[in-house]
């Protein structure tokens, strides 16, 4: 999600002529960002991409690879991609699994399948912009979803009279964005628990569950309740993949796996929207990750732990006492709460005037319009000295507001 549709779309507080300046500003080479939660290029397999592009276009697999295929997707990676969930506890087959163009895709299917107007979908305070950005579309009203997998009992739109029959609950358990948070086993649990009670679907967004740096994993929540259920036909859970936090988000590839009636209903849908994901890319992704995915992630995760590292070293050796912050286990983000009454998007502003900072205001967030102090900072883009002067900029910018 790109700055600009943060700002034009969830700070209504801020002219757009305040919009038009800050990204000037974004654009200007000495500013140092922690805005974007996009993956380092510098880490992109290029030489194995260039490899498995080569060899989707020779003679005898050329055709297929630049022809129409089947909605479903490219048999060989869905087959990949079964073996790889296997490993985390989550047994299927290659018909419960389907290929899109991002798991955006797979969110704005999702939400287009099972929220009509004045439907609730449950969130968490924060959770991912992206997915209310793909929720939006289809007028739900939002209800709180805890971390804890508790549900609160106030809906978000304001007026409303009752509170539409609950869809799905959406989470991303692992390394949250914008958190960085990690949902425990228990909770997991628990929402497991509520979705059953409330007779809904539970969407999990696993876009980050391989960058994992320390701690104990937890299995996926689709695992839990296979382990309940004994079989994914007999599953409400929707596990969300995606490439473009381990391999390439230009190629845009996603998956989800699900029981095979949501499948088929999410294929109608592909087949409406751009028939298949692009043939190429998916033989593309399918060659780079049977030859190296393992190897290529433990380089990651090996350089956004160190990243990780510095940047909350930083922000203990500068931050004023009166701020706080998350220590994820993985992913991209840490997350900042500031003291009450300071204003993140106001903080940025002034960032990118005096320190030359970027990062994401916590608002955006947030269904309701609240978490007006939070911030999102990244630190998968940014090298170590990049990460020490920012965090100590920002710093000194906060202690004297």
């Amino acid at each position: 999600m790109h700055l600009e549709q943060i700002f034009a779309t969830r700070n209504s507080r801020m002219k757009a002529s305040e919009i038009r300046e800050l990204l000037k500003l974004l654009d200007q080479p000495d500013i140092i960002s922690f805005a974007g939660g996009i993956p380092d290029p510098a880490l992109f397999p290029a030489d194995e991409f260039a490899k498995a592009f080569k060899a989707a276009l020779t003679p005898e697999r050329q055709a297929q690879a630049l022809q129409y295929s089947v909605s479903e997707g490219y048999l060989p990676l869905r087959q990949w991609i079964v073996q790889e969930m296997a490993k985390i506890g989550i047994v299927c087959d290659s018909d419960n699994v389907l290929i899109t163009s991002g798991s955006q895709q797979a969110l704005d299917y999702l939400g287009k399948l099972f929220l009509s107007p004045g439907d609730t979908a449950l969130v968490g305070w924060p959770t991912y912009l992206g997915a209310l950005a793909a929720f939006n579309a289809y007028e739900p009203r939002y209800d709180q979803l805890s971390l804890n997998g508790n549900r609160t009992t106030e809906s978000y739109t304001e007026g409303a009279a009752e509170t539409g029959a609950v869809k799905f609950a959406y989470l991303s358990p692992d390394f949250a964005n914008p958190t960085g948070e990690t949902l425990d086993r228990e909770g997991r649990l628990r929402l497991l628990a509520l979705a059953a009670e409330l007779d809904c679907a539970v969407i999990e967004d696993a876009a980050y569950q391989s960058l994992r740096y320390d701690g104990e994993p937890v299995l996926p929540v689709l695992a839990l309740e296979l382990q309940q259920k004994g079989s994914i036909e007999d599953c409400r859970t929707v596990y969300c993949g995606s490439f473009s936090k381990t391999l390439s988000p230009g190629l845009r590839l996603g998956w989800a796996v699900a029981a095979k009636p949501v499948i088929s209903q999410m294929v109608l849908l592909k087949q409406a929207a751009d028939l298949h994901t692009s043939t190429i890319n998916q033989m593309a992704v399918h060659g780079v990750a049977e030859g190296c995915f393992d190897k290529h992630v433990e380089q990651l995760r090996a350089v956004y732990q160190r990243r990780r590292d510095v940047m909350l070293a930083a922000l203990k050796d500068h931050m004023p006492k009166d701020v706080s912050w998350t220590r994820p286990e993985g992913g991209m983000f840490v997350w900042i709460t500031l003291p009450k009454g300071m204003d993140g998007a106001k903080v940025l502003a002034r960032s990118l005037e005096t320190e030359r900072v970027a990062f994401v205001p916590g608002q955006a967030f947030f269904a309701d319009g609240s978490g007006g102090n939070t911030i999102r900072l990244s630190f998968s883009n940014s090298d170590h000295t990049a990460i020490e002067e920012g965090i100590a900029r920002l710093g000194r910018l906060l202690g004297s507001i």
